[in-house]
């Protein structure tokens, strides 16, 4: 058992909390490397205590110094920590640095609008400086307007850390706070590099039932769609889950490469050579297009189904993904074949609204 040797992982990652909180760098670098060096050779449960270690500084530390320690709290639960064991202190911590972060734009302004991140001591002196006056003609206090300022640099250090957890579909679904998180993330989508990222993830639906109609065969489908991060991966799952024998009641059509699949649910490359070729042209209820750019969460509901309405392609299509996270499992299950008169019923709802013309 890893509590009865003299030294394990856990001890590193008490060792690198309480170093941080001191602020003490040669400590730290110390602990950092030792858990490096340990991680791999953890099972879950001396992971999941790891992290449970780490969790006093990452509710204490300021959000300028607890990077590293985020980032190995990533780590951990990359390696298979628990992620619920810290899930609502970084959730916590990073809604806080965005949502602080966000209001650095309109301090800047202040004193000239023109800031970058400290390379050096003497940097982050003169900043600190720039940031009291600006603070000062804001109405705020110098120490809110270093917290703003801090927090825009520095809390995309810290996004990483719930961007792998919430590629599994059980921490998505018992995700505290959501909605804050998902408008704070796209708040600051054009400052921090993570947070758009963040954000898709946040729109990911799961368990969520679609209506899938085929135009040209008069056929209809009733899925469960889970796990899908864009409309291309989408595409990709419908037409390997619905392309086969139609006297199984399936779509007639040649199916994915396996390849394609592979890139789009859980294979090791996920851009395969030559890319990925679309077999239909997909519209909403209301007739509009489904762009491969959106996601699953902006097509339409109808009648407590979002629906997909397959077309002929009007125009070859590829792109280069197979999915836009790596570690997130699709799911896409064809629940079942609708009978002839509930297919018919479901189109006559769309049907007579015209096709967009192909750009």
């Amino acid at each position: 058992m890893w509590w009865k040797r003299k030294r394990a992982l856990p001890d590193f990652c008490g060792d690198l909390a309480k170093a941080v909180l001191a602020l003490d760098e040669r400590a730290s670098e110390a602990a950092f490397r030792a858990i490096v060096g340990s991680i791999e050779k953890a099972g879950p449960e001396e992971l999941t205590e790891g992290a449970r270690r780490l969790r006093p500084a990452l509710e204490q530390v300021s959000i300028g110094n607890g990077g590293q320690l985020a980032q190995v709290a990533a780590g951990l639960i990359e390696a298979g920590a628990d992620p619920f064991v810290l899930l609502d202190v970084l959730v916590e911590r990073v809604i806080d640095g965005l949502e602080h972060g966000v209001r650095f734009p309109g301090l800047a302004e202040k004193d000239g609008g023109e800031f970058e991140a400290p390379a050096s001591q003497a940097d982050a002196d003169a900043l600190i400086e720039r940031v009291a006056r600006a603070a000062a003609q804001a109405g705020i206090s110098r120490e809110e307007g270093i917290r703003i300022t801090e927090s825009y640099f520095t809390v995309e250090d810290w996004i990483p850390s719930l961007l792998l957890p919430a590629q599994q579909k059980r921490v998505r679904q018992a995700f505290p706070e959501r909605e804050r998180l998902a408008a704070a993330a796209d708040a600051m989508s054009e400052h921090a590099d993570p947070a758009p990222w963040l954000y898709g993830l946040l729109q990911v639906l799961d368990d969520e039932p679609f209506l899938v109609l085929h135009r040209p065969s008069g056929r209809g489908y009733r899925l469960t769609v889970s796990g899908v991060g864009d409309n291309f991966q989408l595409h990709t799952l419908l037409a390997a889950a619905l392309i086969g024998d139609p006297a199984h009641g399936l779509v007639d059509g040649v199916r994915p490469k396996a390849s394609w699949i592979a890139a789009a649910t859980d294979g090791p490359e996920m851009m395969p050579p030559g890319g990925v070729r679309g077999q239909f042209e997909l519209f909403d209820a209301d007739g509009d297009r489904i762009w491969g750019e959106g996601r699953p969460a902006d097509i339409p509901v109808l009648d407590g189904h979002r629906v997909v309405v397959l077309d002929k392609p009007s125009y070859e299509r590829a792109w280069n993904t197979g999915r836009v996270y790596p570690l997130m499992r699709p799911e896409i299950t064809l629940d079942r074949v609708l009978p002839e008169a509930e297919s018919a019923g479901w189109l006559a709802k769309v049907s007579g609204r015209e096709s967009p013309e192909a750009p």
